[in-house]
């Protein structure tokens, strides 16, 4: 396995961990891994997910403001925001509303 399949396998071990209803950011997951610079690598292991064996919510990982700017990855421009509303997360102007309250830290996640 190379090191870019080892690394994106550990995103997905850490988004699968992402509670219902909450959101994390690219920039979070990497600093739990360990790759504080590496949000960016971590946004390709989102787009990258969808041939994951095992489904990943690719729709709770948002950029560090609570923007979904991955959601022209999801094969309908709306999807993203569909997947997140119907888990009771709110989204206005691509945003997610409550960003704060909402943004999980798989550093520290509550019990």
């Amino acid at each position: 396995m190379s090191d870019k399949e080892s690394f994106f396998r550990k995103v997905y071990e850490v988004v699968r961990q992402v509670p219902y209803g909450r959101v994390t950011s690219y920039g979070a997951i990497a600093r739990y891994l360990g790759s504080g610079g590496a949000a960016r690598m971590v946004g390709w292991a989102m787009n990258a997910s969808h041939s994951s064996d095992e489904p990943v919510p690719a729709h709770r990982v948002v950029n560090r403001n609570g923007m979904l700017t991955g959601k022209h990855h999801f094969g309908s421009p709306g999807l993203m925001q569909q997947l997140l509303e119907s888990e009771g997360v709110k989204v206005e102007d691509d945003q997610v509303v409550e960003f704060d309250k909402l943004h999980w830290d798989p550093a520290h996640p509550e019990p």
